[in-house]
């Protein structure tokens, strides 16, 4: 029953992130736990049947892993200059307030009041590009370079050019909260490089990633799990009544 419990947790907090930009949808993983063996494995001794398979009772079920999907999401196109997509592998670097470094697929920008491009948090997106006051046509390229044009001069000016991270488990990354990634032993050492380059995927302006949960197969997977959830609980009402019945005989 906890187990069920659980799984439908997750699936709960997967429903409430399904129009979370970027969100990746987790997934329980369950192992059965150790076996009480009546008897083992029987010699038999006849021509056809040597010996007969042991017999064993399972003791229930526990949690193993929760892990993310890093499935691509659709995407939603809003026009908006400072929103940039990941098509492909890779993540945003972003700076934290202590020095470290964040990871994430959210690329809903935002400058802040000293011109830097930082989340909807207010972190710095690496590599610190400053954008300046009387700058328009703000543009980023597929291969991440970031350009505007400046009063006075007749081509672009680039400003600077995103740098991408992907590991080789990204399932192993933490999540952190915010839309923000931390790497962990499991995930691996962040591989860096540019969009378009070493197997990264390219930026994309004027649109955002959106949840790659599928609502139709969380319900279906909701229902299966409050359906496991009640005939447990019915199954262990039984074994209590049966062991009841049997106290009344010894009585």
């Amino acid at each position: 029953m906890m187990a069920q419990q659980t799984r439908t947790e997750v699936i709960a907090n997967n429903l409430a992130n399904v129009n979370t930009t970027a969100f990746k949808r987790s997934t329980a993983h369950f192992e059965d736990l150790l076996y009480q063996t009546v008897q083992g494995a029987t010699v038999v001794g006849n021509s056809d049947a040597k010996t007969l398979a042991p017999v064993q009772i399972g003791r229930g079920v526990h949690l193993a892993s929760i892990s993310k999907v890093h499935e691509q999401g659709a995407f939603e196109d809003t026009q908006r200059p400072f929103d940039i997509a990941i098509e492909g592998e890779g993540f945003f670097q972003i700076t934290m307030p202590n020095g470290s470094t964040a990871y994430s697929r959210d690329g809903s920008f935002q400058v802040s009041d000293q011109g830097t491009l930082v989340t909807q948090g207010g972190y710095t997106v690496v590599p610190g590009i400053k954008i300046p006051n009387n700058a328009t046509n703000f543009g980023v390229s597929k291969t991440g370079v970031v350009t505007v044009q400046l009063p006075g001069s007749p081509d672009a000016t680039e400003l600077g050019r995103i740098e991408l991270a992907r590991f080789a488990n990204p399932a192993g990354l933490i999540a952190a909260g915010e839309n923000l990634y931390t790497p962990s032993p499991a995930s691996g050492e962040a591989v860096l490089g540019f969009p378009q380059d070493d197997s990264m995927g390219k930026t994309v302006q004027g649109a955002l990633e959106s949840s790659n949960v599928e609502i139709v197969q969380e319900m279906v997977d909701m229902i299966t799990a409050m359906r496991a959830y009640e005939l447990n609980s019915k199954a262990i009402k039984n074994s209590e009544e049966m062991a009841d019945i049997a106290n009344n005989m010894i009585r």
